[in-house]
C-alpha cells in the first residue's frame, strides 16, 4: 500500500475512539437488557463488531499491527427472534442438496415410471440425468426421495429446514418466482441443519478419545509386571511394603 492510500494517524485514533464507544453502548444494553434475546444487545453487539473489524484494518494499514482479540461473527446463528407472539402464518423453507452417485441407477428409476405412466409422445425424458430427476422429482414426494435417495441413485448432502412466522399468508403467487428471497432472519422460529460438518466433528472427538484409550494402554503395557504381580498377590499397596 502506498504512503498516499495509508489512514492517517488521526483516523486510527477517531476509529479507536468508535471502539470506545460502541464498548460503552454494548455494555449500557446488556445491563438494560429485557430478556434473554433482547434486540437491543444484538444491535449493540454488531455495532461493536463492525467498529472493532474497522480499527483493526485501519490499525494494520498505518502500523502494521493487529488488535488481540477477534470479535465473533455472527453469519452462523439466527439473530434474536422479533416476530409476532402469536403468528397466524407460518412459512417452511427446506433446501436439500444431493449428490448424482449412480446416474445408471437414476436413469433406470425415471424409464420404469416413465414406462408406466408415459402419455405416448415419445419423448423419453427419461434419457437424460436432468430429464430422469424432473419425471422423479414429479412422480414422487420431495419426502419420500429424501427417505430413500439411494434407491434413486442419490447421495445425501447438507440440507436444512427454516420455520418463519408471518402476520398473515402471503397472497398466491406472489412469492412463486424467488421463494427464498426477503426471508427475515429475525422471524426464523426455529431452524434445523444436517451437514457431515457435524458428523466429521464427532468422528474427531470419538478419534481424540480414542488416541487417548491407546495412550492409557501404552502406559499400563510398560508398567513393571513384577509390581503388579506383587499387588494381585497381597491385595493392595500396603501389604507390597510390607513385604518389601
Amino acid at each position: 500500500m502506498s504512503d498516499a492510500a495509508q489512514p492517517t494517524a488521526a483516523e486510527v485514533r477517531a476509529a479507536a475512539e468508535a471502539v470506545k464507544t460502541a464498548l460503552d453502548r454494548h455494555l449500557a444494553a446488556v445491563e438494560a437488557r429485557s430478556g434473554e434475546d433482547d434486540p437491543a444487545v444484538y444491535e449493540a453487539f454488531n455495532q461493536l463488531a463492525a467498529a472493532a473489524e474497522v480499527y483493526d484494518e485501519l490499525l494494520y494499514d498505518r502500523y502494521d499491527e493487529v488488535t488481540p482479540f477477534e470479535i465473533p461473527g455472527t453469519d452462523d446463528s439466527l439473530p434474536p427472534y422479533t416476530g409476532p407472539e402469536e403468528p397466524n402464518a407460518v412459512s417452511v423453507l427446506i433446501r436439500r442438496d444431493y449428490a448424482v452417485a449412480e446416474p445408471q441407477r437414476l436413469l433406470a428409476q425415471a424409464q420404469r415410471v416413465e414406462a408406466a405412466v408415459g402419455d405416448g409422445t415419445g419423448t423419453e425424458a427419461s434419457g437424460t440425468i436432468h430429464g430422469a430427476l424432473g419425471i422423479l422429482f414429479d412422480e414422487f414426494e420431495a419426502d419420500e426421495i429424501a427417505s430413500r435417495p439411494k434407491e434413486f441413485g442419490l447421495e445425501e448432502g447438507d440440507s436444512t429446514l427454516w420455520v418463519t412466522a408471518a402476520d398473515e399468508t402471503a397472497d398466491p403467487g406472489a412469492w412463486l418466482e424467488a421463494p427464498f428471497e426477503g426471508v427475515d432472519p429475525q422471524r426464523v422460529v426455529c431452524r434445523f441443519d444436517v451437514s457431515a460438518v457435524f458428523d466429521d466433528e464427532i468422528n474427531d472427538e470419538l478419534d481424540d478419545i480414542d488416541e487417548v484409550d491407546e495412550a492409557e494402554e501404552e502406559i499400563e503395557d510398560e508398567l513393571d509386571p513384577d509390581l503388579d504381580a506383587d499387588l494381585d498377590e497381597d491385595g493392595d499397596l500396603e501389604a507390597l511394603e510390607a513385604d518389601r
